[in-house]
C-alpha cells in the first residue's frame, strides 16, 4: 500500500471486524483511503471508508451538514469530512479502521488507469488531524466506535506476529 492511495477491502475484511464484534456494512464495496502507517507496526495503515457525496439525498445531506458545522472542540466535527478525489467524496472519518495488505483486494484507479493518490496536502492533512482526533478518543475509551477499533488493531497485530 501507499500512504494516501485508494483502495478496496475485501470481503474478508468485513467478516473479520464482524468476529472481533464490530459493525461493517459497506454493502456498496467503497473505497478507502490507506492515510497513514501505524506508528505500531508499519505494516498497518489507518484507513477511511469514503463515499461519493452526490449519492446523498436530502436527510443524508442535512445530517452531514450538522456534523460538519459543529465547533471544532467539538469531537463530532472530526465524524466526516467533505473533499475532492477523483470526484466530490465524502470521508467517513468515525468509521477510521486499521488495515494490511492481507485485506487489501485492489487500488482505485484514477481516469488514466493508474492507483489513485491524494495529493491534495490541505485535504491530507484536514483527513489527518481529524483521524488524529478519532485515534486520541478510542485510545482513552477502548472500542468506543461500531467498529471496535481497538479489537481490530490487536486481531491485526497478532496476525502479523503469528504469520
Amino acid at each position: 500500500m501507499i500512504e494516501k492511495g485508494l483502495y478496496y477491502a475485501t470481503n474478508e475484511f468485513a467478516q473479520m471486524i464482524r468476529s472481533v464484534g464490530g459493525a461493517w456494512n459497506d454493502s456498496k464495496h467503497r473505497p478507502i483511503v490507506c492515510l497513514i502507517r501505524s506508528k505500531e507496526d508499519d505494516r498497518i495503515y489507518w484507513a477511511i471508508p469514503m463515499g461519493k457525496l452526490n449519492h446523498r439525498d436530502e436527510a443524508q445531506q442535512n445530517r452531514l451538514n450538522f456534523y460538519l458545522s459543529l465547533p471544532e472542540r467539538d469531537i463530532r466535527s472530526c465524524y466526516y469530512h467533505v473533499g475532492r478525489t477523483t470526484t466530490r467524496s465524502i470521508f467517513f472519518i468515525s468509521d477510521a479502521i486499521p488495515i494490511t495488505d492481507k485485506y487489501i483486494e485492489r487500488p482505485h484507479t484514477g481516469a488514466d488507469d493508474k492507483p489513485f493518490v491524494i495529493k491534495n496536502p490541505k485535504l491530507a492533512s484536514e483527513l489527518e488531524r481529524k483521524l488524529f482526533r478519532i485515534l486520541s478518543v478510542e485510545n482513552s475509551k477502548k472500542n468506543h466506535f461500531r467498529q471496535h477499533i481497538t479489537d481490530v488493531k490487536l486481531h491485526l497485530l497478532y496476525e502479523l506476529q503469528n504469520t
